[in-house]
């Protein structure tokens, strides 16, 4: 047993948003970042009317960080995080303000996605994430050399788009200098297009 082990636990709201939704849970454990570190594509929820309007609903799960067993999804966001953990970049995002990355999206990516068009060429994204992972801003870079900027206000939704613990990511960093020189020279997204 550790001495971290040893610490009273807390019960902290936990979201795992997929966009057109999200599953919610109340985790018992030392510390928010005890369950960042324990589960992929978690946050911590600390908007206080969030926070009471689930306690007031009274119908969310609770679970023990410590527990052998976890209820459906979060059993696989746990098992994600596991096999991420002794990889080389674990969490090395993860305290950073903003991260700058370049992400290649193509059908592999999306390959679960419905509304997918097969005849959709893959592009390079540029963004700029929050801690949340949550993107701030984007560049969308098309292989024809074109570049489309775009923001909060031109998305339907802004779920977390990467998970900043995840080791695979290091590699994918760029500078503020290269997102902002792309930012620049990129036209506004086409708004209804």
């Amino acid at each position: 047993m550790s001495s971290n082990d040893a610490a009273p636990k807390s019960r902290f709201l936990v979201l795992h948003d997929y966009g057109m939704g999200g599953v919610w849970w109340w985790i018992q454990a030392r510390s928010a970042r005890e369950i960042l570190e324990t589960f992929a594509w978690i946050e911590v929820v600390t908007d206080p009317e969030t926070v009471a309007r689930q306690e007031k609903d009274g119908e969310l799960e609770e679970v023990d960080i410590d527990a052998p067993r976890m209820p459906p999804g979060l059993d696989g966001l746990r098992a994600t995080r596991h096999a991420q953990r002794g990889r080389p970049g674990f969490g090395a995002l993860a305290d950073r303000d903003v991260v700058y990355l370049r992400r290649r999206w193509d059908e592999e990516d999306d390959k679960d996605d419905e509304d997918d068009e097969d005849d959709e060429d893959p592009a390079v994204y540029l963004m700029e994430v929050s801690p949340d992972g949550r993107r701030i801003r984007q560049v969308e870079l098309a292989e024809d050399g074109t570049a489309v900027k775009s923001g909060p206000d031109d998305w339907p939704f802004n779920p977390p788009v990467v998970d900043l613990f995840d080791p695979e990511l290091v590699g994918l960093q760029i500078g503020r200098d290269e997102f902002e020189e792309q930012w620049a020279r990129a036209r506004r997204l086409d708004v209804g297009r």
